[in-house]
């Protein structure tokens, strides 16, 4: 387990196994991050928000790409989130599934075992499929989401809260 100095992890989040957990990334209250079979990569400036679970399979690696926002309550298993993407609260997304970045996985969403989707779309419902591309503007919010959870952690960090 590798934890960035500059990361902010929650005193009451669990984390076991092989996780490298990059700089200014957080993980908020009562997450659970778990790697027993393969490796959980959750890249700088990403957000695990509170009551998460990401995890790993056997041969399935969890990669969160830079900048993402993972929604209150989403399971992520042995998938891969790209890039500036967000993962809305309580979605389930399934091993071998990869979200393409710059996209958002709406609320309550499950996105299927080795299902892929391309950048910049809007993807929601069960099973997850393509809605919409996203516009410039929606994108933009995704960053935001990500620096707004960078500058939050380190309130956090310094005890403002």
């Amino acid at each position: 387990m590798h934890i960035n100095q500059d990361a902010w992890v929650a005193q009451d989040a669990t984390i076991r196994g092989n996780v490298d957990i990059e700089k200014n990334a957080s993980v908020w209250f009562q997450t659970v991050i778990r790697s027993e079979h393969a490796k959980v990569t959750i890249k700088e400036n990403s957000n695990i928000q509170d009551r998460c679970v990401i995890h790993t399979d056997e041969n399935y690696d969890t990669l969160i790409e830079k900048g993402c926002t993972i929604g209150h309550g989403a399971i992520l298993h042995g998938c891969h989130v790209g890039e500036n993407s967000l993962i809305g609260m309580g979605s389930i997304v399934l091993n071998g599934a990869r979200i393409g970045k710059n996209s958002v996985v709406g609320a309550g969403s499950l996105v299927t075992q080795n299902k892929r989707f391309e950048d910049g779309m809007l993807i929601m419902g069960t099973p997850a499929k393509v809605v919409r591309p996203l516009t410039s503007q929606e994108i933009e919010a995704n960053r935001k989401s990500a620096q707004e959870y960078v500058e939050l952690s380190k309130q956090y960090e310094e005890n403002l809260w």
